[in-house]
């Protein structure tokens, strides 16, 4: 995947705009100045260095703050392990690296083996969320979710995965079931790349997006509908995604095949 920003957003508030693609190359827009909130954060591919080293400095600095192995991103990205970052000016306020299944294999397989060939031998195109960081202070449900959403056009929309995966400490599987309707799939075990206990979860992609079309772009619901969803992208900015990422690819290109 080669391209820079693929949208921007407001941190609260008002909602992104987004230009058809036949419109000045599927530039991103925002709303007008005075429709806008002051804070904007922007959804990024990882390609280049810089934006690497600076997602990968905000990575070891939570895992190091939850006492965790440092982990680290690649240093280049790969047509099966493509990082995601969320701006805010030039400060990386968030990342996800969306691990899709190849002959590497996923890092879950680790610590949870037969769980992984359980899900593989159900026939399912299985992909790995990892590599998660969100800035405590700047960071916020709007820029989790709409990472998620953006790994989740990715993997799905555009590469054809089924579900995915995530390890998670045990003290946040409730979080990841209410807020995103995940489900265990293996009990506690150690993962050994941070040095820490670990659940594996699942969440099939036709109910994220069943819950996205229902859902996404009405922050106005997060009272009653307790989840992560309202605080996704529309159907209609979820088109506009998908356009400029499908732009974005060279022809031919492995990473949409």
């Amino acid at each position: 995947m080669t391209t820079d920003t693929i949208i921007v957003a407001p941190i609260g508030g008002q909602r992104s705009v987004m230009r058809p693609v036949s419109e000045g190359r599927g530039a991103i827009a925002r709303a007008p100045a005075a429709e806008t909130s002051e804070r904007v954060f922007r959804i990024r591919s990882a390609d280049s260095y810089v934006c690497r080293q600076r997602a990968d400095s905000l990575l070891r600095e939570r895992y190091a703050w939850r006492g965790y192995h440092a982990v680290s991103l690649p240093s280049d990205q790969t047509t099966n392990r493509i990082t995601l970052s969320a701006t805010e000016n030039d400060d990386t306020i968030g990342t996800i690296t969306v691990a899709l299944d190849s002959a590497e294999g996923l890092s879950a397989e680790d610590a949870f083996p037969a769980e992984m060939e359980g899900l593989r031998a159900s026939n399912l195109r299985v992909c790995e969320f990892t590599k998660l960081a969100i800035d405590p202070i700047s960071g916020s449900k709007r820029v989790l979710a709409a990472l998620f959403h953006v790994a989740y056009i990715v993997a799905h929309r555009i590469r054809g995965y089924d579900a995915l995966v995530m390890e998670v400490n045990p003290r946040h599987v409730r979080y990841y079931e209410r807020m995103l309707g995940a489900r265990i799939v293996g009990e506690e075990r150690l993962n050994r790349f941070v040095n820490a206990p670990a659940v594996l979860l699942t969440i099939d992609f036709d109910y994220i997006r069943q819950q996205i079309e229902a859902f996404g772009g009405r922050a106005d619901l997060d009272a009653d509908e307790r989840s992560l969803y309202p605080y996704a992208f529309s159907s209609r900015e979820e088109q506009g995604i998908l356009a400029r990422l499908m732009k974005a690819q060279t022809p031919a290109s492995a990473s949409i095949n």
